[in-house]
């Protein structure tokens, strides 16, 4: 098994020649801090917005190299939060914020389609199952609320036996159906978005790692060590490394989500059903995730990974054995029929996470940075985009008034205190899980532990 911090979707498709680092002064519109999903699909929609734009994008590492091309790949939206978001925004704005991620949702196969490039988009449900009887109905919530604000086929229950229908594991129980969604390779669609820019004259700058944003007036400067861009404006898009900026670094914290990936099983694939596609996940505190690729393989995640401290770079957060054993495990328990087959790759990668799971974008003065999208970024991102390229060129619309934009938020407790209480949490939560699917009750301490973050009003951890 290659286990690596780079991960096979990178390696599939063939990293594109770096871009020279920055060197010297040079003006610019807008610039944009960071060449992941977030900071691509802004560049995007500015064009979009005004063709004639002067962007540069710095990259302090090389552009999609990030946790835009190691993710899963799922392509989801917003539905499951509407009841609750409703509560605090009406239902009319709560709605129209789930169009708004499916409209991204649909964008993306667009972009793949108007720039021929071959993502491997694919519009596909997704399926969300109960693996254990704690987890059975899991959804309901989420599903009820929807039918009370009149909606009924955006969350829908299946039997055990329907999702037999689409895949068959013996773990496998109820689930919840989500009808809109897609797959993609994540680093492929992060290479295409990087060339369509470069191709329309966006300016990019690789391993220009920034050291210093300063503003003055209604401009900004942002330095790198060997130079400087002047610009209107600045866009602050990198994930988490949005911890190194004092302003909003008490607003996310920083897990870890795993990968491993088995050799081509199509008849493995064949066997248990699974033939459409679609991504799969289970209703666990800290999820599972899977999903196939185009030659038959199957792309197994957890979001059981360690919470970093603070801004450090823990390298476990990339490479982490035990936790690529664990994940390893589990697959094989879900699908029995892999004995015998090999897993191929294994990678990891940070998650930034928000306090109530879903992404964040603020402003101060000309900088404007979104964060927060807790493992479910690739769909949201292309929204993201369009919300930073309205706040970045003071534009008052939809997207840039949405809920999602300068939200009221619980704060994450300071450095220490906030990766330790996380892994404490995660190490809750991991045990409760484990409980649940030997059909045990966790001890009263793991269970108390585990009701913290709803008690002092985050959702965490999906």
């Amino acid at each position: 098994m290659k286990h690596s911090a780079e991960g096979w979707w990178i390696e599939e498709v063939g990293a594109p020649a770096p871009c020279p680092p920055l060197e010297g002064p040079i003006d610019a519109d807008v610039v944009i801090v960071g060449a992941g999903y977030l900071g691509l699909w802004t560049a995007w929609n500015l064009l979009a917005r005004d063709n004639d734009l002067n962007i540069v994008i710095l990259e302090s590492g090389l552009a999609g190299h990030g946790p835009s091309g190691r993710n899963g790949g799922f392509v989801n939206g917003y539905w499951e939060y509407v009841p609750s978001l409703a509560e605090k925004f009406g239902a009319e704005r709560s709605i129209r914020l789930a169009e708004l991620a499916d409209e991204s949702i649909v964008a993306v196969g667009e972009f793949c389609k108007s720039e021929k490039v071959d993502a491997w988009y694919r519009a596909v449900a997704h399926v969300e199952i109960s693996t254990s009887p704690n987890q059975d109905g899991d959804w309901r919530e989420a599903m009820w609320g929807l039918n009370r604000l009149g909606i009924d086929d955006e969350v829908v229950e299946l039997s055990p036996d329907q999702v037999a229908q689409i895949c068959y594991s013996p773990e496998f129980r109820g689930a919840a159906f989500k009808p809109f969604g897609a797959t993609v390779q994540p680093a492929r669609l992060a290479f295409g978005l990087r060339a369509a820019l470069l191709a329309r004259g966006v300016k990019l700058f690789e391993q220009s790692a920034v050291t210093e944003i300063d503003q003055h007036g209604d401009s900004v400067t942002v330095r790198t060590d060997r130079g400087r861009v002047h610009a209107d404006s600045a866009v602050l898009a990198v994930n988490w490394r949005t911890l190194r900026w004092p302003t909003f670094a008490r607003e996310l914290s920083v897990a870890s989500s795993h990968i491993v990936l088995t050799e081509p099983v199509p008849d493995v694939l064949k066997e248990i059903g699974w033939v459409g596609g679609e991504g799969l996940s289970d209703c666990r505190r800290m999820l599972h995730y899977f999903r196939t690729t185009n030659d038959g393989r199957i792309a197994f995640g957890w979001g059981g990974g360690r919470v970093a401290n603070g801004a450090k770079h823990d390298p476990r957060i990339d490479v982490d054995p035990e936790v690529v054993e664990q994940t390893a495990a589990t697959l094989r328990r879900f699908f029995p029929q892999l004995e015998g087959r090999a897993i191929t790759h294994a990678w990891g990668g940070p998650i930034d996470v928000a306090p109530n799971s879903l992404p964040i974008y603020r402003s101060s003065g000309s900088v404007h940075a979104g964060w927060g999208f807790t493992g479910h970024g690739v769909g949201p991102s292309n929204l993201g985009g369009r919300i930073l390229s309205g706040l970045a060129l003071g534009v008052e619309d939809e997207v840039t008034g949405c809920p999602l934009v300068e939200p009221k938020v619980k704060y994450f407790p300071p450095e220490p205190a906030r990766s330790i209480g996380g892994n404490l949490i995660r190490a809750a939560m991991i045990r409760s899980d484990d409980a649940d699917r030997r059909g045990e009750k966790p001890d009263p301490v793991t269970a108390a532990i585990t009701k913290l973050p709803k008690l002092i009003g985050m959702k965490l951890p999906r």
